[in-house]
């Protein structure tokens, strides 16, 4: 008896309707797609993502999720360091192995020993992997009773796992499993280790990277571009966070049980405030060359505070900050290029007036007065009057932010010992356990959220729905450039996904089942599900989470 009636949406915009029984596997009606299953790396069920080994119980829109897509993408990275960790295990089970943070198309790993992994440690989870996917095993999910599902983590030595249970309240616990080995469900995998055939392994630092396909690259894993700044800030706060024991969303979550949270984030703030003041004291050093400090980052990480706070940091030396804003440069709404779709594309270069903004600069360095434009966003057009006049001196110094602050070719005319450039994003070292990292992307996507709606009347979907858009353009904008920076700031905190928790579950929940947004929303609820919130009044006044939860100290 047909009790459900699935309707699949095919490649190309066809779709086709069927029945089945209650309960029938996903991965069984594959064939209805109409396309290779090696090319599906999971499913949309109603809008949700889920495993193609999942069960159908109620009426349903099935669509395939390709491994080539930006979802597919991170479906198939999270399968290869599941079974990295299934290797790793196999091969050493004394040694803990600890996933670090992502660099390009790699994650980075060390071993908890500290101890270096051999050439010929490498090789042999390069091997362990080759044959875990040669074997082509299934990778299923199941349920297990709350304290079987404790019970089994500690026995593997999962104890960072098994102390992410203590937030945890569901009388049963989702977990992966393959050959024997089971870990805790954080997000859909592939449905069998075949899939998993493009990664490869290489020596890095203290520790290895795993290296897979870019979005959109299908197989093919280029070559590695090293990110030295980025790795170089991301391994201190590593550091950092062990020597505080917060290594992971366990050990937070045992601050906010023991009440001592509070002396936690008093800590992280001063750590960050610290890391801010060192960035100040090396322009201090080099004032008599250094006229404009440049400031990039990607979108909400924290730029216009940091901005802020550096200036105040700088103030304190004697030196008195100007700040320049890239927006009131726009070229106008009639001169701007277009995108794909037509629109105007105000975050390309050419959307600035180069040559405007570089006789300014130059004019300044002359000594000369200058009037700063004011841009208005309801015309279109630069303004004719209204601006400030400004003067560089001695002790005066140009501090400019926006997304092509990295690129040279915003200053052209401008010499290179001029300038100080700094990279500033949210480089969380904080993982769920010992081999599911957080993604920086996703820490940043929910203080987007947040603001978006405290500040200006977004609702969720609308945030998830923009997202897509708003990294392809750092990826063209901001990411090829970071490197160039003299310093790179670390605006994450780790106690604030446990904030903005707090602001973000409510606007989730209102992203219903049948919008688009609904898989992204449903995902990041069930993420935030591991965290124990953090009320907001505990965040100081003057914290970089201020520009996203509001009121803050500075103004905006």
């Amino acid at each position: 008896m047909n009790d459900i009636q699935v309707r699949f949406i095919k490649t190309g915009g066809g779709e086709e309707t069927t029945g089945c029984p209650f309960g029938t596997s996903v991965e069984s009606l594959a064939g209805y797609f109409g396309i290779p299953e090696d090319t599906i790396a999971a499913v949309r069920i109603n809008n949700e993502i889920r495993p193609l080994k999942a069960r159908l119980v109620i009426n349903c829109t099935l669509e395939p999720v390709f491994l080539d897509s930006p979802e597919g993408a991170m479906i198939y990275r999270r399968s290869l360091a599941f079974i990295l960790a299934i290797a790793a295990r196999e091969l050493f089970p004394e040694r803990s192995l600890y996933v670090g943070h992502s660099l390009g198309n790699s994650y980075y790993y060390t071993f908890g020993s500290g101890k270096k992994p051999s050439e010929g440690d490498i090789e042999e989870l390069k091997n362990s992997i080759g044959a875990l996917v040669k074997r082509d095993l299934p990778i299923t999910f199941k349920y297990l009773a709350y304290g079987e599902a404790l019970e089994a983590f500690r026995k593997n030595r999962q104890t960072d796992t098994a102390l992410l249970l203590d937030q945890r309240s569901e009388s049963r616990i989702k977990v992966n499993e393959c050959n024997g080995h089971i870990d805790v469900y954080v997000e859909p995998l592939v449905s069998r280790t075949g899939l998993l055939s493009s990664f490869d392994i290489l020596p890095y630092q203290e520790g290895f990277l795993l290296r897979f396909p870019g979005v959109g690259r299908g197989k093919t894993i280029d070559p590695f571009m090293d990110e030295p700044k980025i790795f170089s800030v991301y391994n201190e706060y590593k550091k950092w966070g062990r020597i505080v024991g917060v290594r992971v969303v366990g050990e937070l979550n045992s601050h906010i049980a023991n009440r001592t949270v509070r002396d936690y984030i008093r800590i992280a703030e001063t750590y960050q405030a610290r890391k801010l003041g060192e960035i100040a004291e090396r322009i201090y050093e080099q004032r008599e060359r250094i006229r404009v400090v440049l400031i990039a980052g990607p979108s909400s990480s924290g730029k216009t505070t940091s901005a802020k706070r550096l200036a105040i940091e700088l103030m304190v030396m004697g030196i008195k900050p100007i700040a320049l804003s890239l927006d009131d440069y726009y070229i106008g709404i009639d001169k701007t290029p277009r995108d794909e779709k037509g629109e105007p594309d105000f975050e390309c270069l050419e959307a600035l007036d180069i040559p405007f903004l570089n006789g300014q600069l130059l004019a300044l360095y002359r000594g000369e007065e200058i009037t700063l434009p004011l841009y208005d966003f309801k015309t279109g057009r630069r303004k004719e009057t209204g601006g400030k006049k400004i003067r560089l001196d001695r002790r005066t110094m140009l501090i400019v932010e926006g997304i092509h602050g990295l690129n040279d070719s915003l200053t052209p005319g401008i010499e290179r010992d001029t300038k100080f450039k700094i990279y500033v994003s949210a480089l969380t070292q904080l993982n769920l356990d010992d081999h599911n990292r957080i993604p920086t992307s996703d820490n940043r996507l929910l203080r987007r959220m947040v603001r978006d709606y405290q500040f200006r009347g977004k609702d969720a979907a609308s945030t998830i729905k923009m997202w897509p858009g708003v990294q392809a353009g750092e990826r063209r904008h901001i990411f090829p450039f970071q490197n160039s920076a003299d310093a790179a700031f670390n605006s994450a905190l780790d106690y604030e996904l446990s904030v903005l928790k707090y602001y973000a579950d409510p606007l989730l929940r209102a992203v219903k089942p049948h919008c688009r947004e609904y898989a992204e929303s449903a995902r990041l609820l069930s993420f935030l599900e591991n965290f124990a919130p953090v009320p907001p009044q505990y965040v100081p006044g003057t914290s970089i989470l201020r520009e996203f939860i509001g009121e803050s100290e500075f103004k905006y």
